[in-house]
């Protein structure tokens, strides 16, 4: 009798988890293009380093974790950068203008445009589902941090909304 086969294709999986990297890469870069170049970097590497992956836990979980790895290691080759992210005044002007509904760009530039760290955590946990503990792993850091970055992103979040009309 043949025995299943545990194997994983992890070029299979990697396609699954394509629109869940690209978010979370750009949480880190805050721009398409360079998201972009991140999620095919993580991919490369991912695939590259499969055979460390043990199969315990959740496959995404690792690749982010890689992902992290490959930004901060590209972070690391790049000169720091004179320009800094734009804040969210143009969300702000959006609405004081009249507009009453905010498209999906919009949201994922007041996420990538909130400081390192918070919206990587905040996509993690309140976008992703993943785990307080899950997400500290994937960042590198203590749960603590997780807890304090998260705080930090919805107090953000709490001053953004209060400058937007109240549906009912």
């Amino acid at each position: 009798m043949r025995q299943p086969v545990t194997t994983i294709d992890i070029r299979r999986d990697l396609v699954g988890l394509l629109p869940r990297l690209r978010r979370f890469a750009m949480t880190l870069t805050g721009d398409a293009p360079s998201a972009d170049e991140l999620v095919q970097s993580a991919c490369q590497r991912a695939i590259a380093k499969s055979n460390q992956w043990n199969g315990e836990g959740r496959l995404e979980s690792w690749v982010y974790m890689l992902q992290r790895q490959q930004w901060t290691d590209d972070s690391r080759r790049r000169k720091p950068q004179a320009a800094a992210r734009s804040n969210v005044t143009d969300i702000r002007d959006a609405t004081r203008n009249g507009a009453s509904v905010i498209d999906t760009d919009m949201i994922h530039r007041m996420i990538a445009e909130m400081p390192e760290g918070i919206s990587a955590a905040f996509l993690l946990v309140a976008v992703e589902g993943h785990s307080y503990q899950q997400a500290a792993d994937i960042m590198g850091v203590g749960v603590n941090i997780i807890v304090s970055q998260l705080a930090l992103a919805r107090l953000h979040f709490a001053s953004v909304a209060d400058h937007y009309p109240h549906r009912y």
